[in-house]
């Protein structure tokens, strides 16, 4: 021992600044890491083991990297409402909630984007969280799903990684709510299993018009299982009735420094004027082994199902119908988490499911702050619930009885297990056997060909969209190689056509071939990709701006008011201020806002007013712009009587979407028609010299 006297204590400390260059990878307790990539499972395929001491160690510190806010997520809208099953599913699950049709579920939603934080804003370029509480009477079940059918990764010790990769740099904070920087791009361009989910981010699906109008999806795999013990794996989906919208990118861009709250405000509107946003609640039902033929591992969640191999099966539709009391009590504290599920539903052995079953939980204990926060009060399920636990930060429930522990013969054994298997929840008996293993499946090998699919499944303004999305943002990368990585390693692997063009826009040498072998998809295109799928059946919570000035004509704006309130649309008048203007019989026009406070970027179509003011309207440069802006983002515009001179004096070229009237009457179907397909696309190609 003597040999240890003269040892000094620093010796053994750490310095303040670790220098991660030449060092191997470690656990936070210093054990050298030889595989980051892969969770430890049973076989290539089999469930991950909770003995996984790596994940846990991973997880448990990236839960906590942020307090009291989300580290993803958090910036999110909640509302109430309610779930009601359609008839038959008692053939696929005998989950109580998807087979009452007589008695509806209470259900909270929680919409969010995932990187910014809660101070950011809504129209971002992102990833929306979609999450649903369902309270049953067999407790809680959560759907915790996003708006796009497919995730970056593919195992979840990857996950702290990607977020980490996406968030704001650590060096300066920036950028806040974007992907445009890069160490997102670096992260992509080296795990090339993003390449399908970065279509869907480039693409239209991540700058949603409304919330109203995105779709859900449940990500992974499921089983649903029957009073019969059947089982069938299952991808949920969540249809809106409103129809998928999105903005354009420049709008995108004005919205959120114009209104940053647009999307929660859009959201909240709709449910006060009592045009509840709906939605179809489905799956994709089908048996391993049909799964076991396909060109895809369902287990991958980097690829989805196309509806070519298995329709969407209606299960029954949702309803918001109540915004939030409380936003911090309700939407702030509200915990979903994947491993909340009910009888007749259950999981698979998705690698990245697996790992979000013990990280939600953990996240939630320790944004929460203690175990006990499913007792607040929307965390708690309706039906009855009783435990043995005790004790603990923030305990509500006073309990009777001197037993916390079962079995007991103090309290007559209660409370005891359930022996009704119609409502206890058992897992499925799903037989596993082999060796632990830190493994990749080489069924999870194909990065690109569903990447592909999705792309050639898009309308040619899609795909435009797409390319300049990548364009842009690898504009924001610094690094060449990385960029050049991106292009190269990822974007030629799905598209030279899509690579060549990024890579013209960024002054980088176009590839002329494929860098790897890319297999091709079985399902080489899927018209339900596309967001030209899923049409508006009506009008509802569409806003309409007319524009007015002294001289308006009265008439015509009530004619148009009394034809909104029909056909539930939000109908406004804006004039140059607040204050009221004179009609041409001399009458006041009571206005809703003013041109310049209440910007076309927030409305879905504009009305130019007839009347006794067309000097005054060239006049005026808000109203010009306003028509401009509209136009260039490819809305739907009507000009009644005298300022059809405004396509001349403003050099508009007049298109199906472009109507001109003497009566509104005469228009009112074509426009409400316009205003369902929410963009004229055909006039992309003609407006991008236009000054908005």
């Amino acid at each position: 021992m003597k040999k240890f006297n003269n040892l000094k204590i620093n010796q053994f400390e750490k310095e303040a600044y670790i220098d991660p260059k030449g060092k191997t990878l470690t656990s936070s307790l210093g054990v050298p890491v030889t595989d980051n990539q892969n969770s430890l499972k049973i076989n290539q395929t089999g469930p991950t083991l909770l003995e996984d001491f790596l994940l846990r160690d991973k997880l448990i510190h990236f839960d906590r990297e942020r307090i009291p806010e989300r580290v993803v997520h958090a910036r999110g809208v909640g509302a109430h409402g309610y779930f009601e099953a359609y008839e038959g599913n008692e053939k696929w699950t005998k989950a109580k909630f998807l087979i009452d049709t007589q008695k509806p579920t209470p259900i909270f939603a929680r919409i969010s984007t995932v990187q910014g934080g809660r101070g950011s804003a809504d129209v971002v370029r992102d990833v929306r969280g979609f999450s649903i509480k369902f309270y049953t009477e067999d407790g809680n079940y959560d759907l915790v799903g996003n708006n796009i059918p497919v995730f970056f990764i593919q195992d979840a010790i990857k996950f702290p990684d990607f977020v980490h990769a996406v968030k704001p740099e650590d060096h300066n904070e920036v950028p806040t709510g974007q992907s445009a920087h890069d160490t997102f791009w670096d992260f992509i361009s080296l795990n090339t299993e993003t390449s399908h989910m970065s279509t869907w981010v480039m693409s239209d699906r991540a700058i949603p018009r409304n919330l109203r109008s995105i779709q859900g999806f449940g990500v992974h795999t499921f089983r649903l299982i029957n009073k019969e013990n059947q089982t069938h794996l299952v991808k949920f989906h969540w249809i809106p009735k409103q129809g998928v919208a999105q903005v354009v990118w420049d709008e995108a861009l004005k919205l959120n420094g114009k209104d940053p709250d647009f999307h929660r405000r859009d959201l909240w509107d709709a449910i006060e004027r009592g045009n509840y946003p709906e939605w179809e609640l489905g799956a994709q039902i089908f048996t391993e082994e049909e799964a076991a033929q396909w060109d895809f591992d369902v287990l991958d969640a980097t690829k989805l199902v196309p509806e070519e191999l298995v329709p969407i099966t209606p299960l029954g539709k949702f309803t918001l119908n109540r915004n939030t009391d409380d936003f911090f009590a309700e939407t702030e504290q509200v915990a979903f988490s994947p491993a909340n599920i009910v009888s007749g539903i259950d999981f698979s052995n998705d690698p990245l499911l697996q790992g979000r079953l013990f990280s939600y939980t953990d996240t939630h204990l320790h944004r929460l702050g203690t175990a006990n926060f499913n007792q607040i009060p929307i965390n708690k399920p309706v039906c009855p619930f009783h435990t043995n636990r005790r004790g603990g930060y923030a305990n509500h429930e006073v309990y009777k009885g001197k037993a916390n522990y079962e079995p007991n013969s103090v309290d007559g054994n209660y409370p005891r297990e359930s022996s009704d298997d119609s409502h206890a929840f058992r897992t499925y008996p799903e037989e596993v056997q082999g060796s632990k293993l830190r493994i990749r499946p080489e069924s999870f090998a194909d990065h690109f060909s569903q990447a592909t699919m999705h792309y050639l499944s898009l309308a040619k303004h899609e795909q435009q969209h797409m390319k300049d999305a990548y364009a842009f943002e690898l504009s924001k990368v610094k690094a060449v190689e990385i960029r050049e990585r991106v292009i190269n390693e990822v974007l030629a692997n799905i598209d030279l056509d899509l690579a060549k063009f990024v890579a013209n826009e960024l002054g980088l040498d176009a590839p002329s071939k494929q860098s790897k072998s890319v297999k091709k998809a079985a399902i080489a295109k899927s018209e339900h990709l596309s967001t030209l799928a899923y049409p508006a059946a009506d009008i509802k919570q569409r806003k309409i701006a007319l524009l007015v000035h002294n001289g308006a004509n009265s008439s015509s704006i009530d004619t148009i008011k009394t034809w909104g309130e029909t056909e539930n649309a939000v109908v406004e008048v804006l004039a140059p201020n607040a204050a009221p203007v004179k009609s041409t019989d001399g009458k006041e026009i009571v206005v809703d806002g003013r041109q310049n406070g209440e910007p076309s970027v927030t409305y879905d179509a504009v009305v130019v007013i007839d009347g006794d003011n067309l000097d005054e309207f060239f006049n005026d440069g808000v109203a010009t712009h306003y028509v401009l802006e509209t136009f260039k983002h490819l809305k739907p515009i009507v000009l009644l009587g005298d300022k059809e001179a405004l396509i001349k004096e403003l050099k508009l070229t007049q298109d199906d979407a472009l109507i001109t009237s003497q009566s509104f009457k005469d228009v009112s179907d074509k426009f409400k028609k316009a205003i369902q397909n929410h963009r004229y696309w055909d006039r992309e190609d003609r407006v991008s010299s236009i000054p908005a």
